[in-house]
């Protein structure tokens, strides 16, 4: 980790595309995305599924990635009829628009939500129980028995850092219960991070995504059990996050978007560890409000790393000096993140996005019966849940 680390901490020239492979090769910096039609083609692929929403395929830079994999005589076969937060029925119709169209590979570009629709599709296509028998949570892994399609990921936020996951959160249809997709067949055989691609991301997905990152990172250096692997990757990110969200937020450049982009990738190799309270937090708000995933964690973050300070002391001193804070304490980590999240323009009270004083009993209950709390640093209790939600209004 110490050669990670230094290499990125002397890295100047972001427009050098350099290559990492943890264990997915990715090809990183400004300019990486004009490699793609050449890799597909050298593989001798003709026709791809490429799995976007529909803010992203109206765009200048996704027409012209498309017309650069036309120009390589590759046909390029847009599905974008899927959800902010995905739901089984985007993976289905992306199952049957992927064999409809004759195409040999799958591309997932965009957001989480991009990413995680492509995964699942990439997993339904030989895989044909019901998809939801595939649900990580009651063991659907041993089902993932087949072969999968060739698997790119082009990441267009710096947040979800699922370009480089194993796993895809799909919601059902009717409940909006979450369900989790997970095989290691799911990584990507290559990623192309190209900075460049956030440029023209407005402040507020900057900010949110961003916070989604930062977020990723420190629950997983507080996820219970012991990886220090995950754990170095975890603290470097929230460093580099810590001095480059803001100029990304509010005078975005190729430094700042550089450096939120990898910290973003770091957060999601480091949370093979585990997330814990505030994705628990988090999430009923998305399922019950539809509210958007990086701004829910970034208000509950603060909430959510005050339940967990006390007793777990040494940690959030190693969070703190991450954050380059002259007070190591508990208190000062949790004000920094009250004061991080004004500073890019994040509420900081559930009431301010919509939240109602009766939603708070059903979001306790949804929290509660969430995947991600178990691995957290302590146990919550429902109760928990609901003093913290209370906290948060």
């Amino acid at each position: 980790m110490l050669i990670f680390a230094t290499q990125f901490e002397f890295m100047t020239d972001f427009a050098v595309i350099r290559q990492y492979n943890f264990p997915t090769t990715i090809r990183f910096g400004a300019g990486a995305i004009k490699e793609l039609p050449g890799h597909l083609r050298s593989l001798g692929f003709g026709s791809v599924l490429v799995v976007t929403d529909p803010q992203i395929r109206e765009l200048g830079f996704f027409k012209t990635i498309l017309s650069d994999l036309s120009a390589h005589a590759i046909d390029a076969n847009v599905f974008s009829r899927i959800h902010k937060n995905p739901v089984k029925s985007d993976v289905l119709g992306g199952g049957e628009f992927y064999q409809e169209s004759g195409s040999e590979a799958i591309i997932g570009l965009g957001g989480g939500a991009a990413m995680d629709v492509a995964r699942a599709i990439a997993l339904r296509i030989n895989h044909r129980r019901d998809l939801f028998d595939y649900d990580d949570l009651v063991g659907g892994d041993r089902y993932v028995t087949e072969t999968v399609p060739y698997f790119v990921t082009v990441p267009t936020t710096s947040g979800t850092g699922s370009e480089v996951g194993r796993s895809a959160i799909i919601s059902e249809d009717d409940t909006h219960r979450k369900r989790i997709l997970f095989s290691p067949k799911l990584l990507a055989k290559i990623v192309f991070a190209d900075p460049m691609l956030t440029m023209e991301l407005p402040p507020f997905i900057t900010a949110a995504t961003g916070m989604d990152a930062l977020t990723h990172n420190m629950e997983a250096f507080l996820a219970r059990g012991y990886h220090p692997l995950a754990d170095g990757i975890a603290l470097e990110g929230i460093h580099i996050i810590n001095e480059s969200i803001a100029n990304a937020v509010n005078k975005p450049d190729l430094e700042s978007r550089s450096k939120m982009m990898i910290a973003s990738l770091m957060g999601a190799v480091a949370f093979q560890k585990g997330l814990g309270v505030v994705h628990s937090l988090a999430h009923p708000l998305s399922s019950l409000l539809d509210t958007h995933h990086g701004l829910a964690n970034a208000i509950n973050l603060p909430y959510g790393m005050a339940f967990n300070f006390s007793g777990f002391e040494d940690q959030f001193k190693r969070i703190a000096r991450a954050f380059d804070l002259n007070d190591e304490s508990g208190e000062a980590v949790v004000d920094h993140l009250f004061a991080l999240n004004r500073r890019i323009g994040m509420p900081i009270k559930l009431r301010d996005i919509g939240v109602k004083q009766e939603h708070l009993e059903t979001l306790a209950d949804l929290a509660f019966a969430d995947f991600c709390h178990p691995n957290n640093a302590k146990p919550v209790t429902r109760n928990d849940f609901r003093k913290i939600y209370d906290g948060a209004y």
